[in-house]
């Protein structure tokens, strides 16, 4: 939708590649700010105006999009700076993951200061962020995800109208809990299949091609636990860990017991204890390794 200035505050590992497709693929001036310096001057060869805060981006955007660590950044940043501007016919839309009763609390707050809210977290990898071809799940009042649709492309190809307010937090959060709970079979997977003199690879690649194929293999399996390569900064495992706790959360709410869920839960809090909280969450995999050594280590 063109005509109005996006504000985009969270330029971390998605936000900056999400805020910088806003610009580069949007007729729109976009506003950024972060705490830190480095993302926003990158931001700035391609069109990005820095804020000088909150509250400044506040009051020059028509909408203010959300890309923050988790719930408690996203309560905080809304409680201490936005509601104090908010305004009629304002949008806030909070694409960060939060916990769906939190969002509906912080919707609430909102509305009644007569500004819309909308929950729009995304899925994917960081170079879906990179390449704009994020999956956008929303909650929300239909009409206003429509005003806002174009800029929300420029992100990704895939928005999706998932009901009302907190249901894209509840797509998004049980999506990872899946994608999670798939990590950790594909990780035992591998672990059992190279213990067993089969090459991990191979293994994969016959798994991808055959009814255990996944996103998850395809992409996880495939770039992360095969070649054992987990960067820093891209979706860590305590942001998963994160993630799947609001899963939990949800799961208690409704009373269901979800056994698989928390030994995924398990495995990122041992992959984190052994010191591989920043590596990227496919790093679980190690955990299982490191159970075979203890183990072998018991049995010798």
């Amino acid at each position: 939708m063109a005509g109005i200035t996006v504000g985009f505050i969270g330029t971390g590992a998605m936000g900056e590649h999400m805020c910088r497709n806003i610009a580069q693929r949007g007729d729109n001036p976009v506003i950024a700010f972060d705490l830190s310096p480095e993302p926003l001057d990158r931001l700035a060869e391609h069109g990005v105006t820095r804020a000088q805060s909150v509250e400044d981006l506040a009051r020059r955007a028509d909408v203010v999009i959300l890309s923050l660590p988790g719930g408690p950044e996203v309560e905080a940043v809304c409680d201490s700076s936005l509601l104090g501007v908010s305004r009629d016919g304002w949008t806030v839309i909070d694409m960060s993951t939060t916990p769906v009763k939190l969002t509906r609390e912080i919707a609430a707050r909102f509305e009644a200061k007569g500004t819309r809210f909308i929950d729009a977290p995304v899925a994917r990898t960081q170079q879906a962020a990179i390449d704009g071809n994020l999956s956008i799940m929303v909650g929300g009042d239909a009409a206003v995800l429509e005003r806002f649709r174009d800029v929300l492309l420029c992100m990704g190809p895939d928005v999706t109208h998932c009901g009302p307010v907190g249901c894209g937090q509840i797509a998004k959060i049980l999506n990872n809990m899946v994608v999670f709970q798939n990590g950790v079979a594909l990780a035992e997977a591998l672990t059992i299949g190279r213990q067993a003199g089969m090459d991990g690879g191979h293994l994969l690649e016959i798994i991808n091609k055959s009814s255990g194929g996944s996103f998850v293999g395809m992409n996880h399996g495939v770039k992360a636990m095969v070649p054992g390569t987990f960067p820093l900064k891209q979706f860590p495992a305590r942001y998963a860990l994160k993630d799947l706790s609001y899963a939990l959360l949800l799961a208690g709410d409704g009373g269901v017991e979800v056994p698989g869920a928390e030994l995924a839960g398990r495995m990122l809090e041992k992959a984190i204890a052994m010191g591989n909280g920043e590596e990227y969450w496919p790093t679980i995999i190690k955990a299982v390794e490191a159970a075979v050594s203890e183990n072998q280590g018991e049995t010798n």
